[in-house]
């Protein structure tokens, strides 16, 4: 009889934990598969037990390794044999790669193309399941000056959103902005509300001397500039004192973009 088969169970999975703890630590997880990326991170919030089931059924209820991170607490704990402190850690995971590529981004950042612009911005999304309205912040060179969010539910939701957007544009001493808006449960496809919001709030910023330089949607980790499309490129072009700033300053990026 094999040896494996007369040890206690518990031995049994602690010398596969070891196992798969040691491969992570030599090479990484290089060749790794999803379930044993998830039956790994398990080890640490279900304590001596298989975790190997679990992690299979983690990823058939929320199909991938990123559904699973961003899965809610409450749907987390519907899984078989996920505990509370398990699903806690699942979020965490989550939270901590958002953390991670957004605190490793440099905060004073140029963003003088729609490729930077979504390098800075898709970070914030992660794990996002509501939809939220992000500002950005810039100067005339298009470094960032700040980034917050100002409003949960759609950009076309509320005046509040507009108010905000204002009042985060002048407290950053901004004379460029970008807006972002996530669709968690769509694609990343400006409808007709966010093409009528994005001009409202352009023409409210270009009264106050700040640009509107672009409006991103983003899904997943797919985004879509609208001042890069073709049709909505003229939803950017205001008149007012904001005109009359970008054609006085005619070198700046902003320009560029």
């Amino acid at each position: 009889m094999d040896k494996e088969q007369n040890k206690p169970a518990g031995n049994i999975h602690e010398g596969h934990r070891e196992r798969l703890k040691q491969r992570f630590l030599r090479e990484g997880l290089r060749g790794f598969e999803e379930h044993q990326m998830l039956e790994m991170l398990l080890f640490f919030g279900i304590p001596r037990r298989d975790t190997n089931e679990i992690a299979h059924a983690l990823l058939e209820r929320f199909g991938n390794l990123p559904g699973v991170l961003k899965a809610p607490y409450e749907e987390l704990t519907k899984v078989k044999g996920i505990t509370a402190n398990a699903a806690v850690l699942i979020r965490l995971s989550g939270a901590l790669i958002r953390e991670y590529y957004d605190r490793d981004l440099p905060k004073d950042m140029i963003l003088d193309s729609p490729e930077k612009i979504g390098e800075f911005i898709l970070p914030k999304f992660f794990g996002e399941r509501n939809e939220r309205v992000l500002v950005v912040c810039m100067d005339n060179k298009c470094k960032v000056l700040s980034s917050a969010f100002v409003a949960e539910g759609s950009v076309n939701a509320t005046e509040i959103s507009v108010r905000r957007i204002l009042e985060q544009a002048i407290s950053s001493h901004a004379t460029a902005v970008v807006l972002a808006h996530n669709h968690p449960n769509g694609f990343a496809l400006p409808s007709t509300e966010d093409q009528e919001s994005t001009q409202m709030i352009a023409q409210v910023l270009s009264v106050a001397g700040i640009q509107l330089v672009d409006h991103l949607v983003v899904a997943e980790n797919d985004f879509v500039s609208m001042r890069s499309t073709p049709m909505l490129a003229g939803l950017f072009r205001t008149q007012g004192h904001a005109g009359s700033r970008r054609r006085s300053a005619s070198s700046s990026p902003i320009d560029d973009l």
